[in-house]
């Protein structure tokens, strides 16, 4: 009965006989090292994700060398989804949501399609240089916020561990 309450995303990343909701750290069996948010990913997962953002980060840079605008544009758009960061003034739960629509891979993918159906070159410049942006920022460990905290992301914390 309980099964039927948890999310279907949660039933179908879940194994047979595995537990359906993510082990805290510090109970007996948690994946996660201790300080880290909940539901961060470890180990060799947080690993086979920070590869993933290198290979993005290699294949876009290695697209737009061929499909680009110059190395110019490039350097002038590259940091812009950075600027997501800005919402945070207005307090995490708006900052984090800001930055996780910035440095989802869903912006990029409909810019990249929208260039490529439409012959749109600025387009497909535009999303490789944002796969570019978002590959480097997983492969240097900068993950997706969550809203309790800025250094709290899907692939563990960032920043200063809290001296407290």
């Amino acid at each position: 009965m309980a099964r039927l309450a948890t999310p279907v995303f949660a039933r179908l990343a879940s194994a047979p006989g595995m537990p359906l909701r993510p082990m805290r750290s510090g109970h007996a069996g948690a994946a996660a090292s201790p300080g880290t948010h909940d539901a961060a990913v470890a180990g060799g997962v947080r690993t086979l994700l920070r590869l993933e953002g290198a290979f993005v980060l290699a294949a876009a840079l290695t697209a737009y060398t061929q499909f680009g605008l110059g190395w110019g544009v490039f350097a002038l758009w590259l940091l812009v989804p950075d600027l997501s960061l800005l919402g945070y003034l207005a307090g995490p739960r708006t900052g984090a949501a800001l930055y996780n629509a910035a440095h989802s891979y869903v912006g990029p993918v409909a810019l990249l399609v929208l260039g490529v159906l439409a012959a749109m070159p600025w387009a497909v410049a535009g999303a490789l240089i944002w796969f570019t942006h978002i590959g480097l920022d997983r492969a240097l460990g900068y993950g997706l916020k969550y809203a309790s905290g800025f250094g709290l992301t899907h692939l563990g914390r960032i920043g200063r561990a809290d001296p407290w």
